[in-house]
């Protein structure tokens, strides 16, 4: 463990290859066991998807030991995530219903699969009503309300926001985006703008609790474009999917390239404002040296969720809807940033605190990369060798 010039603990800016290989082995198992789900497959294909997955995540994880950069290869993996998902989801859609589309039929019978983001919306109908609003199965079939609720819980409690950048399947993809320039055309956003996602939460909640449907899904969504969307049946239905092509065009790709930010994380996404507030119940969090920081504001800068301000960095923490992506730690040159436990000193043990942070964030991503990876994986060899994914 390295001391900096006040007698303080450090994180190295290298760790051997020994020791990062002993520290890398219980993930090296923890992934095996996640990926395959105890069952090896006997089909070379899916035998190939899950050897390449199995290297590809634990080869990111010892780099990320190895160099003490997180964000650098968190990215990676969480694009992928959100790349796979999309290949994975949506050919999986068109082999069971033919197409994208959701028709009316799917919805009365409840076969619309669940995501994470709704999650706050459907809170109070049931707690009102004892009923679930979404059109989806409580238990069984695919991405059931209760599996997806009790995941959503279990990273909440545990990494609180930071599953917008461990765990959402769509968040790779705007995050993608934003690093596609290497300086971004739009380099100042009011302040102003980041209230807007608790506006659209609130408004969103009172609606929903109004006419107990699926507002957000509905009218709202950015990622019906890349997932499932209403049959265009009606005028109603094809002003909904221009809503949603514009969002995620606007939100999710062109912001993000023009910014560098993740605008639809930080400035628009109602799930991530109800995230914030789990920030303030899971045991970790980014702090700021006071003492180490020059003041460069290159972590406000950088920081893709507008998550660090003047009055924070003054603080010495970063905001209540920090993501925990690891951005501002790996640009800031005087390691004035760094993982913590709360509860805990603020000078010692920074290493044991980021890997007690980057152990059971790291088991999310693959827990929740893992089967993605492999059937987009599974999928682009049958293209390749029959000409059809499904």
């Amino acid at each position: 463990m390295n001391r900096d010039a006040t007698g303080a603990r450090s994180i190295p800016a290298k760790r051997s290859l020994p020791k990062t290989f002993l520290l890398s082995l219980p993930m090296m198992l923890l992934t095996f066991v996640m990926i395959s789900r105890g069952n090896i497959p006997t089909e070379k294909g899916r035998l190939f998807a899950l050897a390449a997955t199995f290297v590809f995540f634990n080869i990111l994880f010892f780099l990320m030991l190895r160099t003490g950069k997180t964000d650098r290869f968190r990215s990676i993996l969480f694009l992928t995530l959100s790349v796979c998902f999309v290949i994975s989801f949506i050919s999986n859609l068109i082999a069971v219903r033919g197409s994208m589309a959701v028709t009316e039929a799917n919805w009365i019978e409840g076969e619309v699969p669940f995501c994470h983001i709704p999650i706050p919306m459907n809170l109070i109908p049931a707690a009102l009503t004892q009923t679930i609003i979404f059109p989806g199965t409580i238990v069984g079939g695919y991405a059931s309300i209760a599996s997806m609720f009790v995941l959503w819980l279990g990273v909440s409690l545990g990494l609180g926001r930071g599953l917008c950048s461990w765990f959402c399947f769509f968040g790779g993809l705007e995050d993608g985006f934003s690093r596609i320039l290497r300086k971004p055309l739009i380099k100042s956003i009011n302040v102003k703008w980041t209230y807007l996602p608790y506006a659209v939460l609130l408004a969103v909640v009172l609606l929903v609790a109004l006419t107990l449907s699926p507002v957000y899904c509905q009218w709202l969504c950015p990622f019906k474009t890349v997932t499932e969307f209403a049959e265009i049946t009606s005028f109603k239905t094809l002003i909904q999917t221009i809503i949603f092509l514009s969002l995620f065009i606007g939100l999710v790709v062109v912001l993000p390239i023009l910014t560098k930010r993740r605008t639809q994380c930080g400035l628009f996404c109602p799930l991530g404002a109800f995230q914030s507030l789990t920030n303030k119940t899971n045991p970790f969090e980014v702090r700021i040296d006071r003492e180490k920081c020059v003041q460069c504001m290159k972590c406000l800068q950088i920081c893709p969720t507008f998550s660090v301000s003047a009055e924070s960095i003054a603080e010495g923490r970063t905001g209540i809807s920090c993501t925990k992506c690891g951005k501002c730690i790996d640009a800031c040159t005087q390691r004035a940033l760094f993982y913590h436990v709360k509860g805990t000193s603020l000078i010692s043990s920074l290493d044991k605190y980021r890997l007690l942070f980057l152990y059971p964030a790291f088991i999310v991503l693959t827990a929740m990369a893992g089967r993605f990876v492999q059937d987009a994986m599974v999928k682009m060899i049958k293209l390749i060798t029959t000409g059809s994914m499904i």
